[in-house]
């Protein structure tokens, strides 16, 4: 597909006549699927892209993070929230650094410039934030075969301690807190058709509506998704868990690259044979669980992650003397319009 001539069509007219973007724009590339090589035919295009802030965001009173269109998934970040996200290795936003030459549809110098300081960004830190989202892709993962695989018993378990992990924070502040408290815990079940369930205790006084609105709509939205057993698209939902798996096992080879090599590698084209495999389901059985060669191959990776963190080349933290000073030095370029 020609993405750049894509970009030229009217659907993508805002990246030119948007203030925030146009010949502020430093960067913009491929996202998602086929910035990685995984892409299929029912692939989303994703463009990914970092703009200039305005002066007025840097001596005035505007402010700007990121422009988002919704229509044709295209998401630009201002310069300076992105060098905050790089600087937490966020797997979602360091991944523009490293693409292929082809795969960029806009790169300014400035763009260039960035991408040769890339290694300002990268630290032990990467360590933490993809394995951070290689856990929850696994925990996706591992919730949806629970869905389908599990008895009702184990279950209703295995859905208590994903609330419980998802939910930590929220049981720090709540299991003690000024206006009461909550326990949740599993018992034999009321409900017609459990054998147990997730039972709350709740004891609550003085507390203001706004907050229990907030408190009852989290404890909703992670419940919700375990209420679909049985009411699912099995080819749609297989689709989605073999991605989640993908996307597992290629967030810990990003990081391994990052943490041995000090490089961000995008397009992983050597290893499409293995990606493109669990996506296409070559590790799933029948019943919708995962071979025991996916689960070798899983640990495998763990092993490799935690190894290339004990011995890696990347410093524990940025430094950061030298990162403010580059920021400083794009940041008077653009109130300059030296860009």
């Amino acid at each position: 597909m020609d993405f750049k001539k894509l970009m030229l069509t009217q659907e993508y007219d805002f990246l030119r006549t948007n203030e925030r973007l146009g010949a502020r724009i430093i960067l913009l590339g491929l996202g998602g699927s086929y910035a990685y090589g995984t892409n299929n035919e029912q692939s989303d295009i994703d463009f990914r892209g970092i703009t200039l802030p305005l002066q007025s965001d840097l001596l005035g009173l505007t402010t700007f993070e990121q422009y988002e269109d919704r229509h044709t998934d295209t998401v630009i970040y201002s310069f300076n929230k992105m060098v905050k996200l790089l600087l937490d290795c966020n797997p979602n936003t360091c991944e523009i650094l490293g693409l292929d030459e082809e795969q960029y549809l806009i790169k300014t110098a400035l763009g260039q410039e960035l991408i040769d300081h890339s290694d300002l960004f990268l630290s032990k830190r990467a360590a933490k934030s993809f394995g951070g989202y290689a856990s929850a892709q696994l925990r996706r993962l591992q919730n949806a075969i629970a869905r389908d695989s599990m008895p009702q018993m184990e279950r209703e378990q295995h859905i208590l301690n994903s609330v419980r992990h998802a939910l930590d924070d929220f049981q720090r502040r709540y299991e003690q807190f000024e206006y009461g408290s909550i326990k949740l815990y599993v018992d034999s079940a009321v409900t017609a058709g459990l054998d147990t369930e997730i039972f709350v205790d709740a004891t609550q006084t003085h507390m203001p509506l706004r907050d229990y609105q907030k408190m009852f709509v989290t404890l909703n939205n992670v419940i919700r998704d375990y209420d679909k057993i049985g009411k699912r698209n099995k080819k749609k939902d297989d689709n989605h868990l073999n991605k989640h798996a993908m996307h597992l096992i290629r967030l810990f080879m990003m990081a391994i690259d990052i943490l041995e090599q000090g490089k961000i590698k995008t397009h992983r084209v050597d290893d499409l044979d293995l990606l493109i495999k669990i996506r296409e389901g070559g590790f799933q059985k029948e019943d919708g669980t995962f071979c025991e060669e996916f689960y070798c191959i899983l640990s495998d990776y763990e092993n490799r992650l935690e190894m290339a963190t004990n011995n890696s080349i990347l410093p524990d933290n940025p430094d950061m003397d030298k990162v403010e000073a580059f920021v400083e030095s794009v940041n008077k370029r653009a109130i300059e319009g030296d860009y």
